[in-house]
């Protein structure tokens, strides 16, 4: 028998992996979002779809899911790096940063919304007050897994927008713990002291722990230990609030927190990455599967009722608040659009509530069906709230600015990156150099220089850093390949910034050019100018000759360099066009 449960948890995973793999290529190529895909694919391989014909059609079976419990786990692995993910994207001195907006305009956002539902759900759904009110408060969460992708964090709606979901992600733990009091309500008490005494130990050595763990990862250069060290916290942590009737997510959350207040949180973001994704896309199968087609169709007016009343409750409640705190037009247009939909949190909260008995199955299982629809509808009203924030207001979709806008990015922080950093401070202009030693950056900061532990060679370093909003990027690596290969994709990304690279000689320079840097300069020909100008001058040369050949020189190092790459004009070396 366990091995035939084996087999079958076997094949599901398949069936799942198989699924992702298909849905990610097939979406981007037609430039959909991959979201609808996944939802669509969990409906049609679910046991509502193709899975029902399995039994009579045993050549459907290794290609669908007959029983969705069985996949359950897979889901709750998804939600668990989820909320890991959302914890990545939170930190302490973020959600400090952003107070007022987060606490502010976030916690306003969730309360008016989930009162308006509520007294919605009351008058016309007939439900009690309480149950009322946590269906409320859980349909006026928007989805961060699919609303951040969406909107990023560099405009004025994807900022207003993390602002609003980072208190909606919060807010998850405690109505999880009154869920969890409602059903064990001899052990509220237990589960408060409990939770609190666990997640202050939690805080405590994962402060202390975790960036030595980090360190000794970052070391060895590892993306395998880092991935390993990330997945064992968010275990422990989902198993230490677990323990103690928290739940696991709230560990997840947890994890994800106590990684963003490390210097190694970019990393951790980029090696968890794909896994995240994927667990994100078996979720939102799951998600599918929950659409029945027959259900649909025998409740669409309803659904199709209470499904457009949620988007115009929290687009309407959205809008109007951001236009109270005086933004434009078209961002609070776009941020209405765009977060009206309700969240995969609204999920878990249903899942709680009916397992607490604070909800009948029937009234979970409709607006499950309604989410699921709002979750599918994200990406298509994310669309549409842009295009019509472009004809409202077109300078709401400005780029917005980033931490790094006129900062000057010095990737490498060897001697070369030093004397950089040196110069850019004699001139009072702002840089921040990443290095991939953590020594190395250790060392630096002690020293009081700008620097940061990240690993250029891997992830996408523009989005990470921000490089389209730096005045300018310095490449100071001892690494031919990575530095051309990183010159050609900034300039894929960014044209219009300048790209200054450490060349090794006359060819590197070449290929540099080629692949987009603004100025190449090869480190032995400029020393050997500046050795010969120094000695020239010290045996008596008189000084403007020497200057004359040494220009003369240059400019005959160019014509070689131009040469050997092929380039239409002269590079400079060391000098600015």
């Amino acid at each position: 028998m366990a091995g035939e449960l084996g087999g079958q948890g076997l094949r599901d995973a398949l069936v799942i992996l198989g699924a992702a793999g298909v849905v990610i290529p097939a979406f981007a190529r037609v430039r959909v979002s991959p979201v609808i895909g996944f939802i669509l694919v969990g409906a049609a391989i679910g046991p509502a779809g193709l899975g029902a014909l399995a039994a009579g059609q045993p050549w459907l079976a290794p290609f669908t899911i007959t029983d969705r419990e069985r996949i359950e786990p897979f889901a709750e692995i998804g939600i668990l790096m989820l909320l890991f993910g959302i914890g990545l994207e939170l930190s302490f001195k973020r959600l400090w940063a952003m107070r007022e907006r987060v606490f502010g305009l976030g916690g306003l956002q969730m309360l008016i919304t989930g009162l308006v539902l509520s007294c919605g759900l009351m008058l016309v759904g007939a439900l009690e007050p309480a149950p009322a009110l946590l269906l409320g408060l859980a349909l006026a969460m928007s989805s961060t897994a699919l609303v951040m992708p969406l909107a990023g964090t560099v405009s004025a709606t994807g900022q207003t927008a993390l602002a609003i979901l980072l208190l909606q992600d919060l807010s998850l733990v405690p109505l999880l713990l009154l869920l969890d009091a409602k059903s064990n309500p001899d052990a509220w008490l237990s589960v408060l002291i409990g939770g609190v005494g666990v997640i202050g130990l939690l805080l405590v050595v994962g402060r202390f722990l975790l960036p030595r763990l980090f360190a000794q990862a970052a070391r060895t250069k590892s993306p395998e230990l880092f991935l390993a060290i990330s997945l064992l916290v968010v275990m422990l942590a989902s198993l230490a609030t677990g323990s103690v009737g928290l739940g696991a997510v709230a560990g997840a959350l947890i994890a994800g927190l106590l990684i963003a207040e490390t210097d190694y949180h970019a990393e951790v973001e980029v090696i968890t990455a794909p896994l995240r994704g994927l667990a994100l896309g078996i979720f939102l199968i799951t998600v599918g599967m929950r659409l029945d087609l027959s259900e649909l169709i025998a409740q669409w007016p309803a659904l199709l009722g209470a499904t457009l009343a949620v988007l115009a409750v929290k687009t309407g409640v959205i809008f109007a608040l951001l236009r109270w705190r005086r933004s434009r037009a078209g961002t609070a247009v776009e941020t209405g659009l765009l977060m009206a939909s309700p969240s995969e949190l609204t999920l878990i909260v249903l899942a709680s509530a009916l397992a607490a008995g604070v909800i009948a199955p029937g009234t979970a299982a409709f607006w499950t069906l309604v989410t699921a629809i709002g979750l599918t509808l994200t990406p298509l009203l994310a669309a549409a709230g842009r295009r019509l924030a472009r004809q409202i207001d077109p300078e709401a979709l400005s780029s917005g600015t980033r931490d790094t806008k006129g900062v000057t990015i010095i990737f490498g922080f060897g001697r070369v990156g030093r004397v950089v950093a040196d110069m850019m401070a004699e001139h009072d202009r702002p840089y921040l150099a990443v290095d991939g030693d953590i020594d190395c950056v250790a060392a630096a900061r002690g020293d009081g220089y700008r620097v940061l532990f990240g690993d250029v060679a891997r992830g996408d370093a523009v989005e990470r850093f921000g490089l389209c909003d730096a005045a300018a990027v310095v490449l100071t690596m001892d690494d031919p390949v990575l530095t051309v290969r990183l010159s050609r994709d900034i300039r894929a990304a960014c044209p219009d910034i300048s790209i200054v690279a450490r060349a090794r000689d006359g060819a590197h320079a070449a290929q540099l050019y080629r692949a987009g840097a603004t100025d190449a300069v090869p480190e032995t020909m400029e020393g050997s100018l500046q050795i010969s100008e120094a000695v020239l001058v010290d045996i008596g040369v008189a000084m403007g000759p020497v200057i004359a050949s040494i220009h003369e020189k240059r400019s005959q190092l160019r014509a070689a360099i131009r040469e050997a790459g092929e380039l239409a004009e002269e590079p400079m070396l060391g000098k600015r066009r």
